[in-house]
């Protein structure tokens, strides 16, 4: 039985006593010998420390110790080399499987078999993780457990298992039975283990602790799980329980119970999903999953030092809970570590995108000396529309709403104005003009339609674990719509003021429309296609953290922000060039002639401004302002709605395509009727400054 569409959603209880860190003090322990845990053999990975003076802030580094691959990397502090990265790694995917390969093909040879026919040759070697389980244990995986479980939990190991969790997450999850998910867990209870928690500080990529813990729940809410409620996994270090649940369930209880490394009685934790909420499952049954994570706390915190909402200390289990995205809301106690009376204690969620605890997630209702209790909601809200010219991405109810209000409206809008189009089509291209100007705001309309949709996907594609190859998928369509969007808009530009400057010559149909269709769609595929091929090998193409363009690592996002910003100058300029040649006022024009020049040139305005996107141009304030939530709330408001602008001011206000609509509803002889019209209107070539 497969679960529904779920959402994930990670708790922490964290206790508000003194959290002053310094990352010097994680550092200053003995850098010829790493934690490691119980049982494990000793081994020396450091020769000998940096030779030479140590003057800060000079690095350097030094090789592993035999049968490690890799470096240990120091940096100079106080005078004192002091271990800040370590690499040394025993395991390859050549030695997850060197034992099964090494196998003879056939131990015993019968006399009567010809020699020709025995296959001497060494089996071909495995390639990748997941070529290797599928050869030789596709059923539980667990011919690579023992290869983990034997290795020394260094800083590389460490990295090397979270890695190797990560691919088998993505390539080998599509049916997890209890077997997979007890051998995977096994895997990461290695690497979780209470000797391991300093390693994780040495590990080059400090999202590797987040990594894991997306890898372990993307594993999980592929688990199938049976009618009757089952223990999956019981490990020291990481447990899993799963529940059959469907609207018909009472009020559902998890409890975990594990002794901590502190203490000598168990810690409890207990997840409840309200009645309420079970209500609103359909009648077929779903499932829940939650997990709980005695350590992973300690180690979020070890890896992540730079971060402040990571510096407080872990006061309880850590419990990640799959459910239907139906259900919103879920009540969590802790049992707390330290029962002293100052020990206050504050209930946050895990921002999977962020990588950081989220204190808006959870709201706390209890807190004695022995036990919190946490309500926690969950939010289904899509990426801020305004993530779009941001360098940072911002998080908000309003800003949430706007996206999603907005979107829903453009979309809507752009696929009337497009069935308009289509369905007055052959009444109102009867002049060239008219044909190119309606090709354009057609064109306009399916970039836009197209970029709003796919950023809707990626923003609920973030809500899950990111594949790396879907999300630059994902970000490539919306950069090259996106950019399609502002290269019609300048080729509208371009077309008006052709309008005005040339009179009495004009360009042939078909010439016109190979240049549109260049410009168009052609440069944005350059500057969409090139951005790619140089910033994906480095992975800087994409944020961490939302399936949009970098910023951090390779400034991508100006391959957007750059070209969108020049064509709203130049958009810009041409409505200024249309203004100043809106009708003058001859001399001793009456007051209202005046003021009916003023409404023509505001009409004019007000149908340009969403045609060529000039509302964009907001867009340079939170390019240089990136944490204002009031320039990202104005621009949200004045972009996600444009769509809708767009079938207002180039499609209803547009008094051809209103006589073409009022025709063919009301006259069968109205297509003929307004074609005449369109033809023989003295206005008609003059249009297309007003448009």
């Amino acid at each position: 039985m497969k679960s529904q569409a779920t959402m994930i959603c990670w708790l922490m209880l964290f206790l508000a006593t003194d959290c002053s860190h310094d990352r010097s003090k994680i550092h200053t322990k003995d850098g010829a010998k790493l934690q490691r845990p119980e049982g494990k053999p000793k081994t020396e990975r450091i020769q000998e420390k940096c030779h030479g003076p140590c003057i800060a802030p000079s690095n350097c580094s030094q090789p592993c110790a035999q049968h490690f691959r890799g470096e240990i990397g120091f940096t100079c502090h106080e005078n004192k080399w002091q271990k800040s990265t370590e690499t040394c790694t025993s395991l390859s995917v050549g030695i997850l499987f060197k034992d099964l390969s090494s196998v003879p093909r056939l131990s015993i040879a019968a006399p009567s078999i010809p020699l020709h026919i025995l296959d001497f040759r060494a089996p071909e070697p495995v390639q990748s993780v997941a070529q290797g389980i599928r050869m030789n244990c596709p059923q539980d995986y667990a011919c690579i457990v023992d290869a983990v479980k034997s290795s020394e939990a260094t800083s590389g190991n460490i990295a090397f298992v979270v890695e190797l969790l990560k691919n088998i997450s993505k390539d080998l999850s599509d049916n997890v039975t209890r077997e997979k998910m007890k051998s995977y867990s096994q895997m990461a209870n290695h690497i979780l283990d209470t000797a391991t928690i300093s390693n994780w500080a040495f590990i080059p990529d400090m999202n590797a602790s987040s990594d894991l813990l997306q890898s372990v729940n993307l594993f999980a809410r592929q688990l199938n799980v049976g009618n009757e409620s089952e223990n999956i996994v019981d490990e020291l270090f990481i447990q899993t329980k799963a529940f059959p649940i469907n609207h018909n369930t009472s009020e559902k209880n998890f409890r975990f119970f594990r002794n901590m490394h502190n203490t000598t009685e168990d810690i409890i934790g207990m997840i409840e999903i309200p009645r309420h909420e079970l209500w609103k499952l359909p009648p077929n049954t779903s499932q829940a999953i939650s997990i709980a994570f005695p350590t992973l706390g300690a180690v979020l915190k070890e890896a992540h030092l730079q971060n402040e909402s990571l510096l407080k200390p872990v006061n309880g289990l850590v419990l990640s809970v799959i459910l239907p995205e139906r259900l919103q809301q879920i009540l969590l106690t802790f049992e707390k570590i330290n029962k002293s009376r100052n020990a206050q204690a504050q209930c946050v969620g895990w921002h999977s995108r962020k990588r950081r605890w989220d204190e808006n997630a959870c709201k706390t209702t209890l807190d004695t000396a022995n036990k919190v209790k946490c309500r926690c909601n969950h939010t289904n809200a899509v990426m801020s529309f305004s993530i779009l010219m941001s360098p940072k991405s911002i998080d908000d109810k309003i800003l949430g709403y706007i996206t999603c209000i907005g979107l829903s409206v453009s979309i809507l809008s752009l696929i009337l104005c497009l069935l308009i189009e289509a369905t007055v089509w052959s009444q109102i291209v009867v002049t060239e003009i008219s044909y190119v100007r309606h090709v354009c705001i057609v064109n306009i309309a399916v970039s836009l339609l197209a970029a709003n949709v796919w950023f809707i996907v990626a923003s609920n594609f973030n809500k899950k674990v990111l594949d790396h190859n879907w999300c630059v998928a994902m970000t490539f369509f919306s950069h090259f719509f996106y950019l399609s969007l502002f290269f019609w808009m300048l080729f509208k530009a371009l077309l008006i003021i052709y309008g005005i400057l040339v009179v009495f010559r004009r360009m042939l149909k078909s010439r016109m429309m190979a240049i549109g269709f260049v410009i168009g769609y052609g440069c944005p595929l350059i500057i969409a296609v090139t951005t790619v091929a140089v910033t994906v090998p480095e992975k800087g193409y994409m944020r961490r953290d939302a399936c949009w363009l970098n910023w951090d690592n390779t400034k991508a996002l100006l391959a957007f922000a750059i070209p969108a910003l020049i064509i709203v100058a130049v958009n810009l300029l041409v409505v200024l060039v249309v203004a100043v040649n809106t009708q003058r006022p001859s001399i001793g024009s009456s007051k209202s002639q005046d003021v009916a020049i003023i409404m023509r040139i505001s009409k004019n305005v007000a149908i340009l401004t969403p045609l060529l996107g000039l509302t964009w141009g907001f867009g340079i304030a939170i390019l240089i302002d990136g944490n204002s939530l009031i320039f990202h709330i104005i621009f949200a408001l004045l972009n996600a709605f444009q769509g809708f602008f767009i079938l207002l001011f180039g499609t209803i206000m547009d008094h051809k395509i209103r006589d073409a609509l009022r025709m063919k509803l009301c006259s069968p002889k109205g297509p003929s009727r307004v074609a005449e019209n369109a033809s023989f209107s003295p206005t008609n070539g003059s249009k297309l400054m007003n448009r």
